[in-house]
């Protein structure tokens, strides 16, 4: 049924059609939240230091959290002490905000958190309260700038730079709102966004896009020693591609753009896997994106697992425009 419906978020069937009266009790729903807090009947929070949120107006991978990895490490390039806040989803800590570090525990704060913790090296604070998770960061990790990985929609915490990314393949789906359709708001949403940027460059426009971010496979490396793999290597014959990401298909045509035959294997986003879940009847390698490969270290006979390790490209100008603005704001 999942399936069927997530399907239909592109070309919509019966079951988005029946779901339609639910989507629009969402956008009523969304709209009064939206009024309260532009009438003051809902306060949103202020922090210190100017906070960027990187977010997008559609449900499912549209390249997020590379871009806010990419945008903390220019950051810091450039001087400043930036630092992420991240919902922590599927996390299961009994205790918010969450200070993470590189040996928390993925099962605590969910994977984008560990997987910003650990590839951009920088401070990391996970929880559902951002304004908490900001003033977290601030207070004990010493940030001068404050990246919310996601949020466009959570107008609790007051944001000085708002970042839409857009999957240029997917685009707007079926452009109706959840669960029918994969918005997360109404199209005029991305009216608050002051940078917009495509995930890819699929042919999909939509006016007033500014920027095109391309995730890059930068090397293959062995999961347990970290040893770099030829890629080379990896085209003598077919090999296991596993992805538990919000557009799985994205990840594998980067495979296959490489010139790997790869044999398919998608799981639900964020999924936790079982040492059963990458054991196939063969000895063939297994393939996985960063963000799955987080999730793998503890489980045992990992020799035979390889992680792609990615980064999104966004050109000069992009960065230049976020200094710009920052500079404004001090």
């Amino acid at each position: 049924m999942r399936n069927k419906l997530q399907a239909g978020w592109s070309t919509p069937g019966w079951i988005n059609y029946a779901l339609l009266p639910l989507s629009w009790l969402y956008i009523l729903l969304h709209g009064i939240k939206v009024w309260m807090y532009r009438t003051g009947l809902k306060r949103t929070a202020r922090v210190s230091v100017p906070v960027i949120v990187v977010g997008a107006i559609t449900a499912g991978g549209s390249g997020k959290t590379p871009l806010v990895i990419a945008i903390a490490r220019q950051l810091k390039a450039r001087g400043y002490r930036p630092g992420v806040i991240t919902r922590g989803y599927k996390g299961q800590s009994t205790r918010w905000p969450r200070v993470v570090k590189p040996d928390t525990p993925v099962l605590e704060v969910g994977d984008e958190a560990l997987l910003v913790r650990l590839t951009a090296d920088l401070p990391v604070v996970a929880g559902p309260d951002r304004a908490q998770d900001a003033k977290v960061l601030i207070e004990k990790c010493n940030c001068d700038v404050v990246v919310s990985d996601d949020g466009l929609q959570h107008l609790a915490l007051y944001r000085d730079l708002n970042i839409a990314v857009i999957d240029s393949e997917f685009g707007f789906g079926n452009g109706w709102c959840l669960p029918a359709g994969p918005l997360r708001e109404p199209i005029g949403g991305l009216k608050r966004a002051d940078i917009k940027v495509r995930n890819g460059n699929y042919g999909y426009k939509h006016e007033g896009d500014g920027h095109t971010m391309d995730m890059q496979i930068r090397a293959i490396r062995n999961l347990s020693d970290r040893r770099t793999v030829d890629i080379a290597d990896l085209k003598n014959g077919p090999v296991h591609a596993v992805a538990a990401l919000g557009n799985p298909e994205r990840f594998f045509m980067q495979l296959e753009g490489l010139g790997l035959d790869i044999v398919r294997h998608r799981f639900a986003d964020h999924h936790f896997y079982s040492a059963g879940d990458l054991m196939f009847d063969d000895d063939l390698p297994v393939l996985m994106s960063e963000k799955d490969a987080v999730k793998c270290h503890d489980l045992p006979h990992t020799g035979h697992l390889l992680v792609a390790e990615a980064e999104a490209v966004v050109h000069d100008d992009f960065f230049r425009e976020i200094e710009i603005r920052l500079d404004k704001l001090t």
